[in-house]
């Protein structure tokens, strides 16, 4: 700590410390555990969706590629936070290096960003496959998902990786309590000194574009498909149709709900306990994980049926 001639104090800051529910302590003691059964289920019915599609030989087609994307975006994601805010419920292990801090609110929002790419592209996949059935093999080929995969890792990590620089390049001179469980960028950005404007406005212009842009998309794909649905004369194939596209909705519901309820407490943050925002957006870390597998395990029959033949085998 060193002392300017204004009189001002400066602080070099070598690591922060995460300060859980300032205003209600309570909440990590009933909280540790289901996060922690959470966090596991999270883990193990994602590894099991990832393994049943890599052995079974009839799932290997791109739409499955792209569930094994978001299964694996799913759990880096858990890895990312929830690891840490159980070390702080159970030993009080408050404190995160300057980098790791930094380097966790990167990984959080590309992820975020990937996992809103991937529902786009598989809302394309499924309009492809009910709209235009019999250019669906020649459109969406093993070569359009690799394609796929690499505009949702350079979109999102060339439109989020600004977001860490903005903050760490501010200079930080106040307490290193962060009041939240995790480097959230604007729980970070405000213990600066300096103008965060440039933060605030990045945040909101990149999240947006980003978010919007893909639910925009997304809601019209199924738009164009349930208008598609709509006039199949088979019921077999109406009902087929939409149990498949029931999952892909079922998960983006889960993605975009919670993190539309958090946006929401943001905005009306006087009028709910600070403490909301950090339990939800904890939450949004490991609710749609730990979801998505089990929807697509129990609404589709492919992987169901991949699943019992891999517990036959003794697997």
């Amino acid at each position: 700590m060193t002392a300017h001639q204004n009189g001002s104090i400066s602080t070099e800051i070598s690591d922060f410390l995460l300060n859980c529910f300032v205003r209600s302590p309570s909440w990590q003691h009933w909280l540790s555990l289901p996060l922690s059964l959470l966090f596991l289920l999270a883990m193990g019915a994602n590894t099991t969706l990832l393994i049943t599609i890599r052995l079974e030989a009839s799932l290997h087609e791109p739409m499955y590629y792209l569930l094994s994307l978001l299964s694996l975006l799913d759990m880096a994601l858990c890895l990312t936070v929830i690891p840490k805010v159980l070390a702080i419920f159970w030993f009080d292990l408050r404190s995160i290096s300057f980098f790791a801090c930094f380097l966790q609110m990167f990984t959080m929002n590309s992820i975020f960003a990937m996992e809103s790419c991937t529902f786009m592209v598989m809302a394309y996949d499924r309009y492809v496959a009910i709209c235009h059935p019999l250019q669906y093999l020649s459109i969406i080929t093993d070569q359009f998902v690799v394609k796929a995969i690499i505009f949702i890792l350079a979109r999102s990590i060339f439109l989020t990786v600004p977001i860490p620089i903005l903050s760490g390049r501010l200079h930080y001179c106040r307490e290193n309590v962060i009041e939240n469980c995790l480097c959230a960028n604007m729980s970070v950005s405000r213990l600066s000194c300096g103008d965060i404007i440039i933060n605030r406005l990045y945040q909101f212009a990149c999240g947006w574009t980003l978010l919007g842009f893909d639910l925009i998309l997304i809601f019209l794909s199924y738009t164009l498909i349930l208008r598609a649905v709509l006039r199949l004369k088979s019921e077999g194939a109406v009902a087929k149709a939409l149990s498949t596209c029931g999952s892909h909705f079922i998960l983006i519901l889960f993605f975009s709900t919670v993190l539309l309820v958090f946006v929401f407490t943001l905005v009306v943050e006087k009028e709910v306990s600070s403490d909301v925002p950090v339990l939800l957006n904890i939450l949004h870390h490991v609710i749609p994980p730990a979801l998505n597998p089990i929807v697509y395990g129990v609404r589709t029959q492919e992987i169901k049926q991949g699943i019992q033949r891999l517990l036959k085998k003794g697997w």
